[in-house]
This record gives structure tokens, sequence and C-alpha cells, in this order.
């Protein structure tokens, strides 16, 4: 049995080079009895490199829901858990949270082993303001749902900080141009610690440019981070929302626009399409 009984801990690993591994996430992994990790596959790589021959299973989003229970009935018989994800700190756009919530409740030990992350590493390097700033994870996939969600933080004072895949960064760079303004100050992290690391800053409308005109700049995964806007938002909100009903309805019939709206705002659905049908001249 280890030392660390009826624990859960959420370990850390490199994005990309091995060397960020710290000595206390080795140790913590080498003493578990157990490690549960998003793709044993991808993890076995980091596993061998460090000698940990930990018995480890795997726990992605398809199958946190199942696994969860069978991994808090080892921690209650008193063995020790870590949960690890392909890269980076775990929960963070990552499997998780299930667990770590189950395991809160049902009053285990929770304890973290800090170490990489995608997002704080890009923002440490971009040159953008640091004092406050908010993760919006991955955007929708859908070109619609997406620029309604950029168009409804078109107005947030904070940094803003975004994941993104290789397949649809262009579209999500030329979304934020059209959503959050051509203007608006940018970086684009690329490949963080690895060996195409690039940090990209400009305007939002000369990022897209450079994007488009390199198509190797377009190959990895990214981290997006956007200046926040220069005036605090409407007190009444009425800008902001006609800001996402104009994006949508130029897109979407009317219905589905206004459907979209209630749901990204709480607004009452009433407000809202007495609202879209001004917008397109058919109030009164």
């Amino acid at each position: 049995m280890s030392i660390d009984q009826g624990i859960l801990f959420v370990v850390a690993t490199p994005m990309g080079n091995l060397q960020d591994m710290s000595h206390r996430a080795v140790a913590v992994l080498k003493r578990v009895d157990l490690i549960a990790a998003e793709d044993t596959r991808h993890s076995a790589k980091l596993l061998n490199h460090y000698s940990i021959a930990t018995s480890r299973i795997s726990l992605h989003e398809h199958n946190e829901q199942s696994q969860t229970q069978r991994l808090l009935k080892h921690i209650k018989e008193g063995k020790s858990v870590a949960l690890i994800c392909d890269a980076g700190t775990p929960l963070i756009s990552d499997p998780g949270y299930r667990l770590v919530k189950a395991a809160r409740l049902a009053g285990i030990k929770v304890s973290p082993i800090p170490g990489a992350c995608a997002a704080i590493a890009a923002l440490s390097v971009s040159g953008l303001p640091t004092d406050r700033f908010v993760f919006e994870g991955f955007l929708p996939a859908k070109g619609a749902a997406r620029r309604a969600r950029l168009a409804a933080l078109a107005e947030e004072t904070r940094t803003l900080m975004f994941y993104e895949s290789s397949h649809r960064i262009t579209q999500s760079l030329q979304d934020m141009t059209a959503c959050l303004g051509s203007e608006r100050q940018a970086v684009v992290a690329r490949e963080m610690t690895k060996t195409f690391e690039t940090v990209k800053n400009a305007p939002l409308e000369m990022l897209c440019r450079w994007l488009n005109a390199d198509l190797h700049q377009q190959r990895g995964e990214f981290v997006v981070l956007v200046e926040g806007a220069a005036s605090p938002p409407d007190e009444s909100s009425e800008i902001n929302i006609k800001k996402i009903l104009s994006v949508l309805l130029k897109e979407l019939p009317l219905n589905s626009a206004v459907r979209l709206v209630v749901e990204i705002t709480g607004e009452k659905k009433n407000r809202i399409y007495k609202l879209a049908l001004s917008l397109q001249g058919k109030g009164g």
C-alpha cells in the first residue's frame, strides 16, 4: 500500500518538453497505487521516460462517468490514485471534473501537484494584461454558435483566452476579427514548449493574414489571447444583445436567432423577439 492512503492527486504533466516534469510529480506517480490517464498509450512515453511502472487505467470524456465510481471505490479502500491528462494540467479543457467533484463530495482528499498549463504559459509571454483574464476554453465548433459567443464577449474588458485546434484556427481568427474588431490586439501561441513553438502578436486582422499565408503555422495546438475591450460594458446590456442578434440574423432564421440569444443572455423571449423584429425593420 502507498504512503499516501486514500488520496486523489491531480498531477500536471509537460505540454511537450519532457524536462518540464517536476521532481514531485515523478515521485507521486511512482508512489501511488494507480494512475488514471486520459490516454494510456499517449502517456506511456512520459511514464516510461521516468521509469514509472505504476498500474494505469484510462479516464477520458467518454468513460469518465463510469470510471469515476470505480476509482472512488479504490480510494475509499485506502488506495491512492493520480489523475493525469495527455498534456498540461488536468481538467483545464480536459477530463476529470466529474471525478474531482465526486471525490470532494465523498469527503476524499484531493491534492494538486502543479505544473504546466498551456493557457497560463501563453498568457505569461503574451505581453497582454495579466492582472485580470477570462478563460473560455474551446469555442463552439459550428460557425453561427461560435460567432454568437464571440459577440457576447465583445465588451469584455478582461484579456480573453481560448484554446483552438489546427482545423478550426483560421475560421476562429476570422470570426474573432469580425466580432471583436480587426484592430484588437491579440496573440497566437502555437505548440507551446515544443520544437516549433511560435508566439505571434499583432492586431487580429494581421494575424489572420499571417496565418493564411503560412500553412505550417496552421498546424499544432493553439492558445489565442485577445486584449479586452477598452470601455466597460453598457449597463443595460442592450448594445451587446443587439450585436449578438445582428450577427445571428445574418445567418439564421429569426426564430432560431432569438432562441440562441435567449440561451446566451437569459433574457425573456418576448423582449428579444421584439428587438429582433426592430433590427429587421419589422417592429413598431
